[in-house]
């Protein structure tokens, strides 16, 4: 049976290097014979905005009700998106307020402070492209905007391990650049990491 594998492209422009970089790996690890379903984050319609907290869960969209079938339905989740501002686009932060809500992503507990993992047994790859270099990130912000998504995130809902893979300096790379880090990626699609 064949590894199955999700590939959220978050990024909101269709022209986007997260973009090439989600095609290539779905070109790559679909070679590979794994079984690998993509979501565009732009393609679907739902409402950005978590209304009311989680106090009165909204109505979930048809689009959010296929996504979180598809989380369920993975054994690695490869998230691709870009880091504006030290933080995830707004698309990616509202999919995540809307879709990875308690009872589906995690459980708390009702006489303690701990929860439930509920997407425990998947692993995870995160690509983030960053105009900044990768070290700048690493020493100035101690990576907090990649820890968030790993750790605050991912791990909280019970994806181990996840690992990370950052393409900093975006605006200054050269065309010859671009087409090396695209198959770098697509090289961890042929391989279902």
């Amino acid at each position: 049976m064949s590894k199955k594998i999700l590939i959220i492209d978050a990024h909101p422009d269709k022209s986007s290097l997260c973009c090439s970089l989600a095609d290539s790996y779905l070109e790559k690890s679909s070679a590979a014979g794994f079984d690998v379903q993509k979501l565009s984050l732009r393609d679907l319609e739902f409402d950005l905005n978590l209304k009311h907290g989680y106090r009165i869960i909204q109505e979930l969209e048809p689009d959010l009700i296929k996504s979180q079938k598809l989380i369920k339905w993975c054994e690695h989740l490869v998230i691709i998106y870009p880091m504006w501002w030290g933080m995830v686009p707004a698309l990616l932060k509202g999919f995540l307020d809307r879709c990875w809500l308690p009872g589906f992503a995690f459980k708390y507990h009702e006489n303690d402070p701990f929860w439930d993992r509920l997407l425990s047994g998947r692993s995870a790859r995160i690509i983030v492209t960053s105009d900044a270099p990768y070290f700048y990130n690493l020493f100035a912000y101690l990576n907090a905007p990649y820890r968030i998504m790993k750790k605050t995130i991912l791990g909280f809902c019970g994806f181990k391990p996840v690992k990370l893979t950052a393409i900093g300096n975006v605006k200054n790379m050269k065309e010859d650049k671009i087409k090396k880090v695209i198959n770098e990626i697509g090289h961890l699609g042929l391989l279902g990491k």
